[in-house]
């Protein structure tokens, strides 16, 4: 099985921010998420995490070794990451839900976030044939991963909410994936 979580809290998600490629540690409440999820999880056979810090630190908190891949980084928001979510224009998230070619300056697409992630997630799925893999990442790989699981449902992006910490879970089958769960949310400290 694929245990897809979402990081633990930050400052810059306390506060609002669009938060791709910048990359703050956890605050105390975040590094709280970050145990509580883990020991709710329990025991897993390998622990997978995307670069960034507060992924990193989310993963430690399961007390096994982490794999570190590029391909589960945050979507790169260019000139808007660390801008408020209320700040990014009107024609910027018309853009981004219509067209997932689009790249904001300095940024990347969805089309690209979802070849990646998609790559990564299959590559790991040979492996969850037969063993818990737990995936610490963010919100738009956690999205490219529940369109990957669904066979790519490509509007997914806007259509699904991801809570922090949450987690989807993601049985792999010999005919492929199957959504078992998405969205749980583990008794943790908001």
């Amino acid at each position: 099985m694929l245990i897809v979580v979402r990081h633990g809290r930050t400052p810059a998600n306390a506060a609002g921010l669009l938060l791709g490629r910048a990359d703050p540690a956890l605050d105390e409440v975040g590094e709280e998420q970050a145990r509580l999820v883990a020991q709710w999880i329990g025991p897993v056979d390998k622990v997978v995490s995307s670069p960034l810090l507060r992924a990193r630190q989310t993963a430690a908190a399961f007390g096994s070794e982490v794999h570190v891949d590029e391909r589960f980084i945050e979507l790169d928001y260019g000139v808007y990451d660390g801008l408020p979510v209320g700040a990014i224009p009107a024609e910027v998230w018309k853009k981004w839900r219509n067209d997932p070619s689009y790249a904001p300056e300095g940024g990347e697409s969805y089309d690209g976030l979802n070849e990646r992630v998609a790559a990564g997630a299959t590559e790991l799925a040979l492996e969850a044939l037969e063993h818990n893999i737990v995936i610490v990442t963010h919100v738009s790989p956690i999205k490219s991963i529940l369109s990957w699981s669904l066979g790519g449902v490509d509007d997914v992006a806007f259509k699904a909410r991801v809570g922090q910490p949450s987690v989807t879970r993601i049985t792999i089958t010999a005919a492929g994936p199957v959504l078992h769960s998405f969205n749980e949310s583990p008794p943790v400290v908001h």
